[in-house]
């Protein structure tokens, strides 16, 4: 049997008691601070419904609320103005015009009616002079053609038959060389292949000039070779001359031409 079975009601009932009071000091503070807590927050609940911190509880009920006033400036708003654009990249076909003179200024007339005032200095008028020439002017050139002013000159003129000259070769007949250019660029070229400048000796001095003269007949055999100037050393003389005479025949004349020879010079340069 244990202890608490061996006490007495009464004794048990005091323990009860005893310690139910315990139970109720541990708990009293605890308490009080709970409900000391809830009545804190049911203050501050309480004077943010007074001071009106909560306005949307408010919202849509019975009081009455506020306007706003609106002014129109116009009854239609202003829209941009609809112009096609403009693709013509060139310059427009219809240009402003040139702005107008401007008019000369008139001069205020006089009325011979009124009254002169007695005291009143009247202010010279400026005589008008004639605008001085400016001195040293320099006589304009004037660069147009004038053309059927020109009278015709009186110079005789006159036309001369020269050697013509191409190159190394020159035929010494009239116009020849101008009315067939081809046929004296042919005795320059077949002359030229045939020169070996070998044969001169090194030691000539460079620009020393030989003249050979050969008469062409009419089917283009040369012939009558000559030294026509000499260059002063024998082997540039003797070069030229072996040139022209490698040559069989330059090739008939021209069939429209009436000459029966060329008299035909070659310079032979070093």
């Amino acid at each position: 049997m244990t202890a608490a079975s061996r006490e007495r009601p009464s004794e048990q009932i005091d323990r009860l008691e005893r310690e139910l009071g315990r139970s109720q000091e541990r708990l009293g503070p605890t308490v009080g601070s709970l409900v000391l807590h809830g009545a804190l927050a049911g203050g501050l609940v309480l004077y943010g419904m007074i001071g009106g911190f909560f306005h949307h509880n408010t919202w849509g009920g019975a009081a009455s609320g506020g306007a706003i006033e609106v002014k129109l400036v116009s009854s239609a708003l202003p829209l941009p103005a609809d112009h096609p654009p403009n693709e013509n990249v060139l310059a427009t076909e219809t240009p402003s015009e040139a702005p107008a003179q401007p008019t000369p200024k008139e001069e205020k007339a006089v009325d011979e009616t009124a009254i002169p005032i007695s005291g009143k200095v009247e202010k010279p008028k400026p005589e008008t002079t004639q605008p001085k020439t400016q001195q040293h002017q320099q006589p304009v050139e004037d660069n147009r053609a004038h053309y059927g002013e020109q009278q015709a000159a009186s110079m005789a003129r006159s036309t001369q038959a020269q050697n013509a000259t191409n190159g190394p070769v020159s035929i010494a007949n009239g116009d020849f060389g101008s009315r067939y250019p081809w046929y004296v660029a042919a005795i320059n070229r077949m002359v030229s292949q045939n020169w070996y400048r070998a044969e001169v000796d090194q030691h000539t001095a460079k620009g020393s000039k030989a003249t050979v003269y050969f008469r062409i007949n009419r089917q283009g055999v040369p012939s009558d070779f000559k030294i026509f100037t000499s260059s002063g050393n024998s082997t540039l003389d003797r070069s030229g001359l072996r040139a022209a005479e490698r040559v069989d025949s330059f090739g008939p004349l021209p069939s429209d031409s009436n000459l029966q020879y060329l008299d035909v010079t070659y310079d032979f340069t070093y």
